[in-house]
């Protein structure tokens, strides 16, 4: 459940526990459901919820649910993370999909989560679950666990006590974990097979910032690495290479999310 806003809680405080209530997986809430998930009065609710959908912030559906609207989420495109590394990033981003025909991702770290900036299809078919905007736990995804290694000690340690399964793959021995986070700090790159989601693998490298900081990660998705690691890792690195001359050349953007 969405955290909640307790009594005597401003009038911005209710509006954005309101809007919190949405997630990646509750896109689409009755008025009871906002209510419950925001722990609001429901004629609090209402209320609230009557003014965000004359300001386009949320949208009425046919069902007696609601959406984010699309001033909220043309707003949210505004942010830092999203305009100046997306701008930054896209012919690289462009150029890696070209050259491996793999789904390309791109990815800063949210917390204990990877956070996708971009993606782009690749033109051989895997199964992903990611999407732009969404989240994906850090270690079961490539992006995820170049994030996770270079990490802060306190967001390794949690992750590391709750790993939760996603397939028969998944790693969810820290000690395993561990070893793969100096692996991955070593060579450079980091590997996933079928972690995630069965049917496909993914490769992912850091990007640095101009402080040398790892401040996102490039992975691309493809159905096996068994003959492709070397030369998916070359080109990942390529690309990550030239996003980190872009980030030098345009100073320090904004593109961390904690």
């Amino acid at each position: 459940m969405s955290g909640g806003s307790p009594r005597g809680a401003s009038v911005v405080s209710r509006t954005l526990a309101v809007l919190g209530a949405f997630d990646e997986d509750h896109r689409q809430l009755t008025l009871s459901q906002i209510a419950t998930r925001a722990q609001l009065p429901t004629p609090t609710v209402l209320r609230l919820v009557r003014q965000l959908v004359d300001g386009g912030a949320l949208q009425r559906g046919d069902t007696r649910t609601y959406v984010i609207g699309r001033k909220l989420w043309m707003l949210g495109l505004l942010a830092p993370v999203q305009t100046d590394l997306r701008d930054l990033t896209a012919p690289h981003l462009q150029d890696l999909q070209a050259a491996t025909r793999a789904t390309v991702h791109l990815a800063v770290r949210d917390g204990t989560e990877a956070m996708y900036i971009e993606r782009l299809a690749g033109s051989r078919a895997v199964p992903a679950v990611s999407k732009v905007g969404g989240r994906l736990p850090l270690h079961c995804t490539g992006v995820g666990k170049v994030l996770l290694a270079w990490a802060p000690d306190l967001v390794q340690q949690d992750v590391l006590t709750s790993l939760t399964r996603h397939t028969r793959h998944t790693i969810t021995t820290p000690a395993l974990l561990v070893a793969q986070m100096i692996r991955i700090r070593r060579d450079g790159f980091a590997t996933t097979s079928e972690e995630m989601t069965l049917g496909a693998c993914s490769l992912a490298v850091p990007i640095y910032g101009p402080d040398a900081s790892v401040v996102a990660a490039l992975g691309v998705v493809v159905p096996s690495l068994v003959r492709e690691r070397a030369r998916l890792s070359a080109a990942a690195d390529v690309a990550a290479r030239g996003i980190a001359r872009a980030l030098a050349a345009a100073g320090n953007p904004s593109v961390t999310v904690d």
